[in-house]
């Protein structure tokens, strides 16, 4: 029923690290269109809405809805054996998911009953938006990091972007000069959690150019990662509340 192939491991790396980095069981939904994923970490603070289309593989067929779960730490791990240009072709047969990675490795993994449910995609009318490539972003959290487990990002009416945090070491603000885009219609800002930010930025690595984030005060923050120029993984992430 599910026969996909890629061209090179990356982008499937990216798409599988991100995933395992809020869940340890996973349901996708796959369809002629392509391959959906929607899963909230367990404490309900982050969120990946992941959409990967047919036309981002090499060769894509499924011929009904089919919803399938796996234990994403198994899969990422086989997933994890393909060199950078090994083709990876994943298929369904029965109770088993069948990948071939290039000519030499062939695994099959047994799925998992599926838990597919409703997860509510937050809909929101953000007020700021950014645009800046992931490398500086990755790097902008690692900088934040050493003296706070949380960054407060600020976006002026201007376009003005300030990124800083604060511990009980010190404190620190990181300005990035490449930022692509910047935009406000009014003064927002939050403050988000690094143990979130951090491995999922990390997971979706080179895969990806530009991030785009976009805010409103008191509200989730949505980063959006580019898949294979044509799919993309939406992360929400619930800000800080001061008690």
């Amino acid at each position: 029923m599910l026969n996909m192939q890629t061209k090179g491991s990356d982008d499937l790396k990216a798409v599988i690290s991100a995933v395992s980095t809020l869940v340890e069981e996973a349901t996708f939904e796959a369809n002629k269109d392509g391959i959906t994923f929607k899963g909230m970490d367990p404490a309900h603070v982050a969120l990946i809405d992941l959409a990967w289309p047919a036309s981002a593989f090499e060769k894509f067929t499924c011929d009904e809805t089919l919803n399938f779960g796996v234990r994403i730490d198994e899969f990422s791990k086989i997933i994890k054996r393909s060199a950078k240009t090994d083709d990876i072709t994943i298929s369904i047969e029965g109770v088993m998911l069948t990948v071939r990675i290039g000519k030499q490795k062939t695994y099959k993994l047994r799925l998992i009953e599926s838990s597919a449910s409703e997860t509510p995609i937050p809909k929101l009318d953000y007020t700021a938006k950014v645009v800046m490539p992931h490398q500086q972003f990755d790097k902008c959290l690692g900088d934040i990091g050493v003296v706070s487990d949380y960054i407060d990002v600020s976006v002026k009416e201007g376009g003005d972007v300030a990124f800083m945090g604060r511990g009980d070491s010190g404190e620190v603000e990181v300005t990035i000069d490449d930022i692509k885009e910047s935009s406000a219609i009014k003064d927002s800002k939050g403050t988000y959690s690094l143990e979130y930010l951090n491995p999922v930025v990390k997971a979706v690595g080179g895969s990806t150019g530009d991030v785009t984030f976009e805010l409103v005060d008191a509200k989730p923050l949505r980063i959006e990662f580019k898949v294979a120029n044509v799919g993309r993984i939406h992360f929400y992430l619930a800000p800080r509340v001061d008690s």
